[in-house]
Parts: C-alpha cells; structure tokens; sequence
C-alpha cells in the first residue's frame, strides 16, 4: 500500500489520545502502516546502562501512530486534508490538497 505522508510532513492527529495536536513526522514505517510524530505519543520506556545511554534509566521517547489516525495539514491552507495524486505531461505524479488543489510535494 503506498503511504500518503512522507518524512517531514506536519500531520494532524484525528483519534487517540492526542486527537488534536500536530506535529512533523520523523520517521514512516510503511510495513507496519505507522508514523513517528515529533513530540506526540509519548512513552516511557526502561532503558539498561549502554553505549548510548550510558546512565540507563527511564527515557521518554515517540512511540508510532497508526497512519489512519494522521492526517496531513497541507501547507498552503494550512488545514488538515486528504491527499490526491495528480499526473502532469512531463510523467511526474505529484501530491495535491483536495481542499485548495494546491500542489504539496
């Protein structure tokens, strides 16, 4: 399934307990249909002493969101919107706002 939200979008969450806020997606996992949102979907995790966390301890970290549950703010209206494919003469198949037809990529 292609994922309509890239790595750097601002998402909008729809449902769960962040429903309202919006943040830049960090990272997509395509297999597993998720999105990473910045500073949303906080968990804490226990973490041992390490290379990285050298210290251990509780961390909190960005826990990923089920890609249905986000939906795109597009960046000319600034309004969350579903997300449309639009195909030019020169063979490129761009993203478009349903909202403002505007192209997002």
């Amino acid at each position: 399934m292609g994922l309509r939200i890239k790595k750097g979008d601002t998402a909008l969450v729809i449902a769960g307990k962040n429903k309202g806020k919006s943040g830049r997606v960090l990272s997509v996992l395509p297999t597993k249909e998720r999105v990473i949102v910045e500073g949303l979907n906080i968990v804490k995790k226990h973490m041992k002493p390490g290379r990285q966390y050298t210290q251990g301890g509780i961390i909190e970290k960005e826990a990923p969101i089920h890609i249905s549950n986000v939906m795109l703010m597009c960046p000319k209206c600034n309004k969350p919107t579903r997300i449309g494919s639009t195909l030019f003469d020169d063979g490129r198949k761009l993203r478009t706002c349903k909202k403002c037809k505007e192209v997002i990529d």
